[in-house]
């Protein structure tokens, strides 16, 4: 396939542009059933007479309707998506670049979706789908499953399905509340997760930050003792990674931890651990959640994030990442990453 996608590229090097491009209108559409034109060109960031145009060509081709309330992909558009979503994969560069991340940090997995996650919303749907698909093949029966909080967590939930027949999986909340959008917190998708996919789910009703007192007296309680005991015994964590100055301000934490955390250099953050560009832990909050040691017994791990800004926090992650990681990102996050280890 290399050496037909080199020749095509010599003999026609538009025409990869304009197959991404329309790629990329098609997908929007079929991830935004009902869509306008106007808002399918800002997504995907084209004039409004040129996405006319291009939505005029996927219709004559029986690729989309066109209704009064949007436009929606056919079956036959479904069908092409599916067919060229390899190629378009390999004309992007995202293949090699899964391939370099793998190789590089020694990972399970990396997938990477097209898009940035910052601007485009069809990316973190396709975030979402990935992951979906990801614990769809990795689970076993009656598997412990803990999941944390945040927007691209919760975008897995609407592509959870139950195939065959129940997993009897059971979601476990891998953190307390981090006192932002009680649908963004792990309880709540905890719980959403095992509605959609027919399992049933555990939460941890605790702030995910904890004063020193307050940590000692709760972990003596017999409900939190049970909790840590399904962390000891989780086979598949889906966890996401956040940026380190951000994820201290959604705590609410306190100037002098805000100091500390800019004084060790902190970028990303992850199970209440932040860490440096080096990929060094340089600072912990108190939290009864998932530690990184239970984390490393897990059969499989599910990181998912992204969003170009958030490529320092992934890296700094990706430093120390158990080998059984799987990464789910995105274009805008991945091209970011390769970028900043070329530096």
């Amino acid at each position: 396939m290399d050496q037909l996608l080199g020749a095509q590229q010599k003999l026609l090097p538009e025409m990869t542009a304009l197959l991404q491009k329309r790629y990329r209108l098609l997908m929007t559409i079929q991830l935004s059933a009902g869509i306008g034109r106007r808002a399918l060109g800002q997504i995907v960031q084209a004039t409004e007479r040129e996405t006319r145009r291009e939505s005029d060509i996927l219709r004559a081709q029986g690729l989309i309707h066109v209704l009064a309330n949007g436009m929606e992909i056919t079956q036959e558009g479904n069908d092409v998506l599916h067919t060229l979503k390899v190629l378009v994969h390999e004309l992007s560069g995202l293949g090699e670049m899964e391939r370099q991340l793998e190789q590089t940090f020694k990972l399970a997995q990396v997938i990477i979706v097209p898009g940035d996650s910052e601007i485009e919303s069809y990316a973190k749907s396709l975030i979402g789908q990935e992951a979906a698909k990801q614990l769809e093949l990795l689970s076993q029966d009656q598997d412990t499953v803990a999941v944390t909080g945040g927007s691209t967590i919760a975008a897995i939930t609407d592509h959870l399905s139950v195939h065959n027949k129940p997993k009897n999986l059971v979601f476990v909340a891998a953190r307390g509340g981090i006192g932002e959008n009680v649908e963004l917190q792990a309880n709540h998708i905890a719980s959403a997760f095992a509605l959609q996919a027919s399992g049933t789910s555990r939460t941890l009703y605790l702030p995910d930050h904890l004063s020193e007192k307050a940590y000692k007296t709760m972990i003596k309680e017999p409900v939190i003792k049970e909790m840590m005991d399904l962390y000891d015994n989780t086979n598949i964590v889906i966890h996401g990674i956040g940026d380190a100055k951000e994820m201290a301000r959604r705590r609410n934490s306190s100037q002098q931890e805000l100091d500390t955390i800019s004084q060790m250099q902190a970028v990303g953050e992850a199970f209440g651990y932040y860490f440096n560009e080096q990929g060094k832990a340089v600072h912990r909050i108190r939290t009864v959640g998932i530690q990184l040691k239970q984390l490393k017994q897990a059969r499989h791990l599910l990181a998912v994030a992204g969003g170009a800004s958030k490529a320092s926090a992934i890296l700094s992650y990706l430093k120390h990442a158990p080998r059984q990681t799987v990464l789910i990102t995105d274009e805008g996050a991945a091209k970011n990453i390769t970028q900043l280890m070329s530096n």
